[in-house]
């Protein structure tokens, strides 16, 4: 059988989607780039936003409009949305019943896929990735009122470090070169296992887990959240095979508007947070999620979120402009802004965190760094034009007399050109 499997939304989506794939694969299928080449459809589907919700519809439909047989619809809209979900595809499978998806439809036992895992490979139609991310939690306790995920995922629960190894070690296997830690609430995994609920472990010990038990070339983690963050945790960033980039999720700049988001953390916590991290690793690169227009924001809360992003000086962010989300809080609230507001302050933040993008890449000129490419493309008049990233999530292009995809090189930096570093493979 062939089947196509696309995913919309997080890193955690990708990590779940590549799992799939794997799994089906071991069962003796084949995944294909192209819907129209394929018998089965999996849409792992996105809810976090109005806009990601619609986009879930609509490569749903695109598989129905390819002539596909069979579409299996899973993942977080359609947990919240069964009923149009089933309108649009043969199977609705919900979150919490996703870790079986394959076995279920397959109709074989799960521990199929135990017995001799294959290695995993990027998926057809995405050559380009270099990097394998690997589920490690699902799941959240939090209660951020703006935050819809936490109903469609449910409590959280932590994978084993034994499976997480296993998985590790598939992909390195399938030529990953760079291993992403990935999950709802990826800093609070250790504290809810459903095998053994009275263990408690630190992030840590996952990650040391990692560094001594496998030969990953590079290991990065996903989303953090503030409060998370144990206090020696950054001396792990003194191994090199580690990558010097935290991404910690602030919302908003301003301590009244965090309290309404039921956000754990305020501008003083965050502040001395960051100044933790940068004094043992000087040059990280910290990136964050802020959101705009959020209910009841006034002006003078706007400011002080703009004044702060600009004080922490961030190397890089996402901009949501709030998307109410039925049956959160943050929906039920008083102050609701007009969409032009939301959009302005986008738009401000956006002009902001583009300053400060470049100001971070502009350090690093003249500087030799380790660079995996991503992407290859030739070109007659000057050979192979490569793109990659650094272990601190700076783009990077530079010339190449042959195909360097999936390998790692030192680069020296030579000038900022827009979004990009371009360098000189040395």
């Amino acid at each position: 059988m062939k089947i196509f499997l696309d995913s919309i939304g997080c890193r955690l989506n990708q990590a779940e989607i590549e799992r799939m794939a794997q799994q089906f694969r071991t069962a003796g299928h084949k995944i294909v780039g192209a819907a129209e080449d394929a018998d089965l459809a999996v849409v792992n589907t996105c809810t976090v936003t109005s806009a990601a919700a619609a986009d879930s519809r609509k490569v749903i439909r695109r598989a129905k409009n390819a002539g596909i047989d069979e579409i299996i619809a899973t993942g977080c809209w359609v947990t919240m949305e069964p009923e149009k979900a089933a309108e649009l595809s043969n199977r609705v499978v919900l979150n919490d019943e996703k870790e079986n998806l394959v076995s279920d439809f397959l109709n074989i036992p799960s521990e199929t896929f135990d017995l001799e895992p294959l290695e995993r490979i990027p998926l057809p139609g995405l050559r380009s990735r270099t990097r394998a991310f690997i589920k490690v939690q699902d799941g959240c306790d939090n209660e951020c009122t703006f935050c819809i995920t936490t109903l469609a995922r449910g409590e959280g629960h932590s994978r084993s470090i034994d499976e997480i190894l296993a998985d590790v070690r598939s992909a390195l296997d399938g030529g990953a070169k760079e291993i992403v830690l990935t999950g709802v609430h990826l800093g609070s995994w250790g504290q809810n296992f459903r095998h053994a609920p009275d263990l408690k472990l630190p992030l840590s010990e996952l990650i040391k887990s990692i560094l001594e038990q496998t030969t990953a070339p590079r290991l990065r983690l996903s989303s953090l959240e503030p409060w998370d963050l144990e206090p020696d945790l950054f001396e792990l960033w003194r191994d090199p095979r580690l990558m010097q980039h935290l991404h910690l999720p602030l919302q908003s700049g301003s301590d009244s508007v965090l309290r309404r988001m039921r956000r754990n953390t305020t501008r003083d916590e965050f502040r001395a947070l960051v100044a933790a991290a940068r004094a043992v690793l000087p040059y990280v690169a910290i990136t964050t999620d802020i959101i705009a227009g959020f209910p009841g924001e006034t002006e003078e809360e706007f400011a002080e979120t703009l004044e702060f992003v600009q004080e922490i000086n961030f190397a890089g962010g996402h901009i949501f402009t709030y998307s109410p989300r039925e049956d959160t809080p943050a929906a039920r609230m008083k102050g609701q802004l007009d969409k032009q507001t939301r959009k302005a302050r986008n738009a401000t933040l956006r002009d902001a965190f583009a300053e400060m993008e470049s100001r971070y890449r502009k350090i690093f000129v003249g500087k030799t760094m380790f660079v995996l490419w991503e992407s290859s493309q030739n070109t007659e008049e000057s050979g192979w034009q490569m793109s990659g990233l650094t272990g601190n999530y700076l783009r990077v292009h530079a010339t190449a007399s042959e195909p360097r995809w999936n390998q790692v090189d030192q680069v020296k930096l030579l000038k900022v050109e827009g979004d990009v570093i371009m360098g000189e493979i040395i």
